[in-house]
């Protein structure tokens, strides 16, 4: 299938990824016509992967890792005809770091829709799971919703937020649809995409970042091998975690474990400049370092990475323009 041909530009905050036009609704109720009428149909999945890779590039700053992480699963993924399992990915790192901001550019480079493509499927604990008391009934709603969706459309995007506030045991009614059978309860799910963003591991990240600073090694150089057992222990030995006591990190069903490094200066800055660009403003030196200045950085003797990653950004630019 070819590609949809989308320019790459900066998008600044995660709202622009939110704007639709007419034509691309009525490619929407098209392509889910056609999935009622077609078993094999690939809905309004049209994915973008050089589009997507050139954003990444531009626009997500500081994360080497992530960003060939990503890309890799998903060319190998999406190039495959016929993959034998689900493309699982586990996004972790500090808040602001790019996590959301990655899962929306999926959203919007592999689905016509983008993150309003009734084939995408956001999931919070706070606003689809908020009272751990009814466990049982969630379960039983989740298992029912994604099999219910994969045999509407195979091509369907699951993104579960706050993996680390999720309630336990949730996780487990997904270890089924995650592995290399071919077929569950009837549902062929060879083709979906799920992938769950956590703050876990996030201190850990922080931690061999800090120390490849103070080792005067490069920031690039840090290895995917440094990271990823450090993030699962995090996972393991939190209880809180969504993964917890879901077999799915025993059962090695994640396909990747994607680091998020935490975010110094120069990258807030990259991060001020998107979004000025964004609201269509030429670059202010002042309002550039006003923003800086008021960002808090951490260690306190180092002031090396932003305590909020690029999350506020967009709300302190508006003090200071």
């Amino acid at each position: 299938m070819a590609a949809v041909t989308r320019s790459c530009r900066p998008w600044g905050s995660l709202l622009g990824l939110f704007g639709l036009v007419s034509a691309a609704a009525a490619a929407w109720d098209l392509a889910s016509l056609r999935c009622n009428l077609g078993a094999f149909c690939e809905c309004d999945f049209r994915p973008d992967l050089p589009g997507l890779e050139c954003d990444l590039a531009q626009h997500l700053a500081g994360q080497h890792l992530a960003k060939a992480l990503v890309m890799k699963a998903l060319k190998a993924f999406v190039r495959d005809p016929a993959p034998t399992k689900p493309l699982v990915l586990s996004l972790h790192g500090w808040t602001g770091t790019g996590k959301s901001y990655v899962s929306s550019l999926l959203a919007h480079y592999l689905f016509q829709g983008g993150l309003r493509s009734p084939r995408v499927h956001h999931f919070s604990p706070v606003i689809h799971f908020p009272h751990p008391s009814h466990i049982e009934r969630y379960k039983k709603d989740l298992k029912s919703w994604v099999q219910g969706n994969l045999t509407a459309c195979g091509r369907s995007l699951f993104l579960f937020d706050e993996m680390d506030k999720m309630p336990p045991g949730l996780m487990e009614v997904l270890r089924p649809f995650l592995g290399s059978s071919w077929v569950v309860y009837g549902t062929n799910y060879r083709k979906a995409i799920f992938i769950f963003i956590s703050n876990t591991g996030g201190e850990q990240i922080n931690q061999v970042a800090l120390e490849a600073w103070r080792s005067r090694r490069d920031r690039e150089e840090i290895l995917l091998q440094e990271l990823e057992p450090v993030i699962s222990r995090a996972v393991l030995d939190n209880p809180h975690h969504g993964f917890s006591h879901s077999g799915i990190m025993e059962e090695r069903l994640l396909d990747a474990v994607v680091p998020f490094l935490p975010l110094q200066r120069h990258h807030v800055r990259h991060c001020v400049l998107n979004e000025l660009a964004q609201l269509g403003l030429e670059p202010r030196d002042e309002v550039v370092q006003a923003v800086l200045d008021s960002t808090t950085f951490f260690p306190e003797d180092e002031q090396l990475f932003s305590s909020n990653g690029c999350k506020t950004v967009a709300s302190r630019i508006s003090f200071f323009l």
